[in-house]
């Protein structure tokens, strides 16, 4: 992930976490479809459910479920497997560490993401990322739809008064929410979302593995 820098004028970084910083897509897809299947529904081609990493899940299982009454049932049934097996299967990017170690020498690092904090702080800590970070930030398992421009403001609050922070994420929900608190967003390309996606909401740079670019 060589290339990859930003300007002078930032002093500190916001990162989402899922297709940023690791690939979740195996826990994510193989919980959704366990959960899918434990409630009497189809499973999904696995490949058809990465477009729906990035929200919050209730989103994912209102769109996927269509009754209401199951999409809670769901979600529980999704976190209880992702909470035991995501340590086990995802993977952080590759370069992904070695970014890391260079900036949180420079700058305060935080991550602001739309999984629940009490699953996405034990992730980190299993993958040996949360040393990194001052903070890692996400709704509480009881929000069912907290916005991703409200977790971002949350993370900003975690870092120093005056703060000139960027957003690096991979979909659009980064990009608008960044962009909601007046701070740039950097997409990249190595995620879910693709140039089209992250362009069309208005990314101010687009980054991919070896090369960041305007």
């Amino acid at each position: 992930m060589t290339g990859f820098s930003l300007k002078a004028q930032h002093d500190a970084v916001l990162f989402d976490l899922d297709g940023v910083l690791v690939d979740s897509r195996k826990p994510f897809a193989r919980s959704v479809n366990s959960a899918l299947s434990a409630h009497g529904l189809p499973e999904r081609p696995e490949r058809e459910l990465y477009q729906y990493l990035g929200p919050p899940i209730h989103e994912t299982f209102r769109a996927l479920v269509g009754e209401q009454a199951l999409i809670q049932p769901c979600v529980n049934t999704y976190r209880t497997r992702y909470e035991s097996l995501a340590a086990s299967e995802t993977t952080v990017f590759p370069g992904v560490r070695e970014l890391l170690e260079g900036l949180s020498e420079q700058w305060p690092l935080t991550i602001a993401t739309s999984k629940p904090r009490a699953l996405a702080e034990p992730l980190t800590e299993a993958l040996d990322l949360r040393r990194f970070f001052i903070s890692v930030v996400g709704p509480e398992l009881a929000s069912e739809n907290e916005h991703k421009a409200v977790t971002v403001g949350r993370a900003m609050q975690s870092l120093s008064s005056g703060s000139r922070p960027v957003m690096v994420g991979d979909r659009k929900y980064d990009v608008v929410a960044a962009h909601a608190h007046g701070i740039p967003a950097i997409g990249v390309l190595w995620g879910i979302g693709t140039a089209a996606e992250l362009r069309g909401a208005g990314a101010d740079a687009l980054a991919q593995i070896g090369r960041a670019h305007v």
